[in-house]
């Protein structure tokens, strides 16, 4: 049974989504606060927690930081982000602060719940494509592993970014569309909000390139998309 963290100030809204999880078989703990949420993490309870769904708007830590605070603890726990509009600010600052994927309230039941579902599967290990890839400059992607070191140094990557690097890695000089990468990697069969994509790109970047304005590794192609240089 999957174990959801439920983060959300209001006590309705977040009462009915504690329901309608229980209710597709999730076991869910909740906080009201993010210091209750980061409490529970870092309590014996925490190890238990396989996501997080994170509302922004919280009294005291807003979801933003919690956000921060979250990654800064763990790479692996996926982080769905609540916004009560669709205000692109806050959605590109979510996402720049490391959350996985964003639904903009009031959001319905089927769509909560494929979001969750798809996140817990990009979380989960996947099969091996190849052995471990080097470049010279020192990027090794061991595929079989699902490990990324940079010089020797291990990069910890949040399952949302890993599967990306290894779905435009797989077929180096390929582009690929924002489209075609939401589908691959996010799981997002409806019209998905490209966003996502780019700041899960600059993420990467950030973390694998010496120079993320003049990316070796995830390139951009204007006007169509992402393609991974060749190692």
């Amino acid at each position: 049974m999957p174990h959801v963290l439920l983060i959300e100030d209001d006590a309705s809204v977040r009462d009915g989504m504690e329901l309608v999880l229980r209710r597709h078989g999730y076991d869910v703990d909740t906080a009201a606060t993010g210091e209750q949420a980061l409490a529970l993490l870092d309590g014996p309870g925490g190890a238990r927690v396989e996501l997080a769904v994170l509302d922004l708007m919280l009294p005291g830590i807003d979801g933003f930081e919690v956000c921060r605070r979250i990654r800064a603890r763990t790479a692996t726990l996926p982080v769905i982000m609540l916004t009560a509009r669709g205000d692109d600010r806050d959605i590109v600052t979510g996402l720049e602060a490391g959350a996985d994927d964003y639904v903009v309230k009031p959001v319905t039941a089927p769509v909560l719940e494929a979001r969750i579902r798809a996140a817990l599967r990009r979380a989960e290990p996947s099969g091996p494509v190849r052995g471990a890839e080097q470049d010279p400059a020192g990027l090794v992607i061991d595929r079989a592993g699902l490990t990324v070191t940079k010089r020797g140094v291990q990069v910890a990557l949040p399952p949302t970014e890993l599967r990306l690097l290894l779905e435009l890695s797989a077929s180096p000089g390929r582009v690929f569309s924002r489209e075609q990468l939401l589908a691959s990697v996010w799981d997002h069969t409806f019209l998905g909000d490209s966003r996502i994509v780019d700041a899960a790109v600059g993420r990467l970047r950030a973390k694998l390139e010496d120079v993320p304005a003049k990316p070796r590794y995830v390139q951009t192609v204007r006007g169509f998309g992402y393609r991974f240089g060749p190692l």
